[in-house]
């Protein structure tokens, strides 16, 4: 009856009387039977999805579902587009993503895939901003203490929001509570300071230790400010040198 795919009953568009028109899809003369289609007089509008949207395009719709493993975003008359939970926010920490959404919700995404055969239409809302990982590096380096809330506990530590889609793990040998019931003293929203003492961008990793924090606030104000300003300019100092080494690289394959 109609390409839209949420039609639950039929008198949602038609009544007892009304005069319709329909294609004849097929006859069937032993049972008597002929089988008719209303949606086959329009345009299926997955004949043109790609058209309209092309993949990397950004578009504008209602919630009109949420789901355990993601939300459905109304697009055009009978094309909804998924946004997988994995592509809601670049952080990994969304249990469901009615945490963040409700139907009815306005949302922007970016057009990710289109699968007309199968009728799949894939968007991401994490992809409207770039991936903060890829970043990392030029805005946290060695020794800089960070304050942020716990999002999550496990048996071998915390993690800590440092940006938001960048979160960092202190170890339980990094905390400053060493106790049986220590998960209960770093509820989830708890903020606390740590130091980072690991970054690993291609895996996606930050360590940091509570314990380093305290440590340097007991020191000398001036010296951890020393310390934060030479961190910083030995990471310069290495990418520096890294620049130089493909720059003279480049050159001697020109030559």
């Amino acid at each position: 009856m109609t390409w839209n795919k949420r039609l639950k009953h039929p008198n949602k568009i038609v009544n007892v009387g009304d005069v319709a028109e329909a294609k004849v899809l097929g006859i069937d003369i032993e049972n008597k039977r002929i089988s008719l289609g209303m949606k086959q007089l329009e345009q299926n509008p997955w004949d043109v999805v790609e058209q309209q949207y092309p993949v990397g395009s950004i578009v504008k719709g209602k919630i009109r579902n949420v789901t355990d493993f993601g939300i459905f975003v109304g697009i055009d008359e009978g094309i909804d587009g998924l946004v997988h939970i994995s592509d809601l926010t670049w952080g990994q920490r969304i249990k469901h993503p009615s945490e963040k959404y409700k139907k009815g919700d306005e949302v922007e995404a970016r057009v990710l895939s289109i699968d007309k055969d199968n009728e799949r239409f894939s968007l991401g809302i994490k992809q409207l901003s770039e991936d903060p990982w890829y970043t990392v590096h030029g805005r946290f380096f060695l020794g800089q203490v960070i304050e942020g809330p716990v999002v999550h506990r496990t048996d071998f530590g915390i993690f800590v929001e440092v940006e938001d889609g960048v979160e960092g793990l202190v170890h339980l040998s990094e905390l400053l509570v060493d106790a049986d019931d220590w998960q209960e003293q770093y509820p989830e929203g708890k903020v606390v300071k740590a130091e980072i003492i690991h970054i690993d961008s291609h895996d996606r990793k930050i360590s940091l230790s509570e314990r380093g924090a305290v440590e340097r606030a007991a020191g000398d104000p001036e010296d951890f400010k020393k310390s934060q300003s030479g961190a910083a300019t030995r990471l310069g100092d290495v990418m520096g040198d890294l620049s130089r080494k493909l720059k003279d690289k480049s050159e001697a394959q020109e030559t």
